[in-house]
């Protein structure tokens, strides 16, 4: 199956489904049952694959993208890359939702044998919704965990858009067929570049939902007898918001092709996540300079995607840190590695 039929069939799924009601509905606390059910019934959760391989990345960053073109209030790539993890692990893969910790690059969890097992120790923020994850897959000192949420303290939060972003503090024993080592290519930094390259497809899905809103808008709305789209100030902001969006989507889409390649997972991360960051704060600014004070509304839709994308921005590292690590991970190879590296 090419990406273009998985984003076609996930678009159309998200479109009948995830209705801007549900969005709400979620954002105030109410679990989409549904929802869920009808995506893993579809077979979405397993687009990543399983292994230490990334054949189906380019399947997974279609999915993403469809799922952030209409606000999917679930947690899509968490789950994706808790069983990617888990497979890569030989852990048991458990049913139903998923998520992953730490998030943050700076949070370290311990896990230190016991007698009988393990002991998992440490302080974890921004966790995804980790209160609805039948299992939270931790990843400490080369190995992977699978812990049940009721094993951690949960101090709950939530980011911009009111997805569960909570803070996790861990301090007990795990089971030992509970824990298993990481295969040696497959480190946490790799894990945290995967998560940085899912959330781009994410951002980039919902920046172009949010510049057809815009462009839509400014056919419709009337002002001085004829539509603002035809005057030149909002043409111009609409050509800036499109080229935006065209980057950001040409960089993540570009970067998954690049890793199913076989080509070098951190330089695609980063890569996408830097543009799509980029594109988030200018195209945010744009879309809600277009539509004036109703995108603010609760009752519209814009504010699903731009609240989404001003938090998504933020999860697996912002661009000014992916940009800090690329340059200093291009200079540590040295000047006669550059331009290869660049046109590779």
């Amino acid at each position: 199956m090419t990406d273009t039929l998985v984003l076609d069939a996930a678009d159309r799924l998200f479109a009948d489904q995830a209705t801007p009601v549900l969005v709400n509905a979620a954002e105030s606390g109410e679990w989409p049952r549904a929802l869920w059910q009808v995506t893993e019934e579809a077979g979405f959760l397993d687009a990543l694959g399983e292994g230490a391989d990334f054949a189906g990345i380019v399947d997974a960053v279609a999915v993403l993208r469809a799922a952030g073109r209409h606000a999917v209030p679930l947690p899509l790539a968490e789950t994706m890359l808790a069983r990617f993890a888990l497979a890569a692990a030989a852990l048991p893969i458990p049913a139903g939702p998923l998520t992953m910790a730490p998030v943050e690059v700076e949070d370290m969890l311990s896990l230190q044998r016991a007698a009988d097992g393990w002991h998992l120790s440490g302080v974890v923020r921004g966790v995804p919704w980790s209160r609805e994850a039948k299992s939270i897959v931790v990843l400490a000192d080369g190995m992977a965990a699978s812990v049940a949420p009721t094993q951690a303290a949960i101090q709950r939060a939530a980011n911009l858009a009111g997805e569960p972003r909570d803070t996790l503090s861990f301090d007990g024993p795990l089971a030992a067929d509970a824990v298993a080592k990481l295969p040696k290519a497959l480190d946490r930094e790799l894990l945290h570049s995967l998560g940085a390259l899912c959330r781009a497809a994410q951002m980039a899905g919902a920046l172009e939902a949010a510049l057809g809103l815009a462009t839509q808008y400014a056919g419709d709305r009337v002002q001085f007898g004829r539509p603002i789209g035809k005057f030149q100030a909002i043409q111009q902001q609409l050509a800036q918001f499109a080229e935006q969006v065209a980057a950001a989507t040409v960089a993540v889409t570009g970067s998954a092709e690049m890793v199913a390649a076989g080509g070098d997972l951190f330089f695609a991360a980063a890569i996408a996540k830097i543009r799509a960051g980029e594109a988030a704060g200018r195209s945010s600014d744009i879309a809600h300079q277009v539509h004036g004070a109703i995108g603010f509304t609760h009752e519209h839709r814009l504010h699903h995607l731009t609240r989404r994308l001003w938090s998504w921005r933020d999860e697996f590292g912002v661009e000014s840190e992916w940009s800090i690590a690329l340059g200093r991970r291009v200079a540590a190879q040295g000047a006669e590695a550059f331009w290869p590296a660049l046109t590779a």
